[in-house]
C-alpha cells in the first residue's frame, strides 16, 4: 500500500502503515513527514508503527526539549 493511500486511511484511525524495514528515500521522506503531521506524544504512540515515524516522532521530541538561547 502506499502512504498516499493510507493517510486517508490513517486520518481516521491516526495510525501510521505498517510496511517492511527496507523502503526507498521517498517512501522514507514520506514517512518522515507523516510523523511531523501527525505528531502525538510517546505514550500515544504505536509500538507497531514504523520504525522510522517513531524516530522522527522521537527528533521531534528531541527539538521541543531542546533549551534555546536568547541574547
Amino acid at each position: 500500500m502506499s502512504l498516499a493511500k493510507g493517510v486517508a486511511m490513517i486520518s481516521s484511525t491516526t495510525s501510521p502503515p505498517a510496511s517492511s524495514a527496507d523502503v526507498d528515500l521517498i517512501e522514507e521522506l514520506r514517512l518522515r513527514r507523516w510523523a511531523r503531521e501527525n505528531y502525538v506524544p510517546p505514550q500515544q504512540r504505536d509500538p507497531n508503527w514504523h520504525p522510522i515515524i517513531l524516530e522522527e516522532m522521537r527528533r521531534k521530541d528531541d527539538e521541543v526539549n531542546e533549551p534555546i538561547l536568547v541574547t
